[in-house]
């Protein structure tokens, strides 16, 4: 959910006081974050301790690195900014995206069984050969760079907002800069390194959420009740603030529209590849079903704190000025960190630098966490063995090759489209999660039917399904936050395809194994022979 956070002549966020202090502690607190970066890479050969450290990293410890993978810096910046806005709708978001874990828990414990930890190895789990691998890669990846684009992209943003620069081109040089520092990172990173930056972002998420929270509700005299209902006084409509359908594209399709969001939104969550390396890292089986334990109750108490960090900024910000920063509030959490505390307090300035670091700790550890997972998957399903034999370069090369390649790439698109509202690639990828993994790993681990055939047809009629059903989605043209608002050519009143795509996907899986028409056509045939006969 990302689109520009600030427009030329927006208001200054943090006032020209604070921001020396702001910056200096900010970028201090990324040199140390890169600094112990450094110390934390491996320079070990074995792919597996690269990948999934070996396989050693304890429940507890997994369980809260785990946690961390799902506070991106999207979901810190932009939900408090919906859940303000937007009331119900925000929040829904909010629990869908709790829930997520819930769901990756079902299969979670047969994923760690198999010790494989790429998509391309899980396809090939009921039909194994290069072409099953290839088709693993290739979601992978059109999930991963579209994500990396929206992760990166945000990044910059939030950090020309602390500057106080809030033209395009000082976000385009933040985007940069920070996708240079990240690139740094992801290069020499591998997974127990990521976990410990996981683990650290945990607590400093947690701590900002809460006190933003807690200095809000003093504001109130301690009364939860009196913020509720002056955060619904001061929303852009405070009778439906608390009722579904404030959100822009969740009215166009009415409760069909929701339900696909909540598809999009559980099932792509559930399955991003990146989590896969992570519950592979678990001991054994049921070493992950602790660290999930641990995970979901984490990843619980933070959209916890989101929601009541979301309903705050409503209050003491106001949804009007909210939305002057910008339409999908993403401005909230700074706002609401620059307005609990009196302007002259030393104590803003440290709540101001809390929410800064939390944002640096949630991309870095978002484009890593993706990029790595993505290089993994190149570097094993889609070059494999044979692929890499003939350009003569080892696998932990072709991954480290992988990971500046695609952020490169990444970080390319995402400044070459900066004057475009790409909020809809997140939708997309968690689309393509929802629509191409899901339907696959059940089938691969319920089916014994499934085959080769059938995930061909699965993973890339899904992938096309996606595309087509995005492009000609409200999401694409014909609406105000639309990626081409002047152009009309959206025929599907659905801002994510969901509700279509994940039930053709599970219906290709099957039609492409069972192939039912060959039988009715052996029925055909043997009830032609007997007629012959008679």
């Amino acid at each position: 959910m990302t689109t520009f956070l600030l427009s030329v002549g927006s208001p200054d966020l943090i006032g020209s006081a604070a921001r020396g202090a702001v910056i200096t502690a900010f970028f201090v607190f990324i040199g140390l974050c890169l600094l112990w970066v450094f110390t934390l890479a491996t320079q070990d050969d074995d792919p597996e301790r690269l990948y999934v450290a070996g396989r050693s990293l304890p429940p507890v410890f997994n369980g809260v690195a785990m946690a961390g993978e799902q506070i991106t810096v999207v979901i810190l910046v932009s939900l408090p900014g919906a859940i303000a806005l937007f009331g119900y709708d925000g929040v829904s978001t909010a629990v869908d995206s709790a829930l997520a874990l819930g769901v990756f828990l079902l299969l979670a414990s047969r994923i760690r069984a198999t010790r494989r930890y790429t998509l391309g190895e899980l396809f090939a789990l009921r039909a194994e050969g290069p072409g099953t691998r290839i088709a693993g890669a290739v979601v992978t990846l059109c999930i991963a760079v579209p994500l990396l684009m929206v992760q990166l992209r945000a990044g910059g943003i939030t950090a020309a907002l602390l500057i106080g620069m809030p033209t395009g081109t000082a976000q385009v040089v933040c985007t940069v800069l920070m996708g240079f520092l990240i690139t740094c990172f992801a290069g020499v990173a591998d997974l127990r390194g990521t976990s410990f930056i996981q683990v650290a972002k945990v607590p400093i998420a947690l701590a900002t959420l809460a006190a933003l929270a807690l200095l809000a509700l003093r504001l109130f005299d301690w009364s939860p009740e009196s913020l509720l209902s002056t955060a619904m006084d001061k929303s852009m409509s405070p009778d439906d603030y608390l009722s579904p359908g404030l959100w822009a594209h969740t009215a166009d399709f009415g409760p069909l529209g929701t339900i696909s969001d909540h598809i999009v939104v559980i099932l792509g969550t559930a399955m991003m590849p990146h989590l896969l390396l992570r519950v592979s890292a678990s001991r054994d089986v049921s070493a992950a079903r602790r660290s999930l334990s641990v995970a979901v109750g984490l990843t619980g108490l933070f959209y916890l704190l989101l929601i009541m960090a979301g309903v705050a900024a409503a209050a003491v910000v106001g949804s009007g000025q909210i939305g002057v920063v910008d339409v999908k509030g993403q401005g909230a959490p700074i706002l609401l960190a620059s307005e609990v505390l009196p302007h002259h307090a030393t104590g803003r300035v440290v709540v101001i630098v809390l929410v800064a670091c939390a944002a640096f700790l949630a991309v870095l550890t978002a484009v890593a966490s993706v990029t790595f997972a993505a290089a993994v998957s190149v570097a094993r399903d889609l070059f494999g063995q044979r692929g890499r034999s003939r350009i003569g370069i080892g696998e932990l090369a072709v991954t480290r090759l992988s990971v500046v390649a695609l952020c490169a790439v990444s970080l390319l698109l995402a400044t070459a489209l900066y004057r475009y509202p790409i909020e809809f690639l997140l939708a997309f990828s968690l689309s393509l999660a929802a629509t191409c993994v899901f339907p696959a790993l059940v089938y691969s681990f319920l089916w014994t039917g499934f085959n080769r055939r059938g995930l061909l047809w699965l993973v890339y009629g899904g992938l096309s399904i996606c595309t087509l059903l995005t492009l000609a989605s409200p999401a694409v043209s014909g609406t105000k936050y639309a990626l081409l608002p002047e152009q009309d050519f959206n025929l599907i009143p659905l801002h994510t395809p969901g509700l279509i795509s994940v039930p053709a996907a599970f219906l290709l899986g099957w039609l492409g194994s069972a192939r039912p028409w060959e039988g009715a056509a052996r029925t055909r045939r043997t009830a032609l022979r007997e007629a012959r006969s008679q």
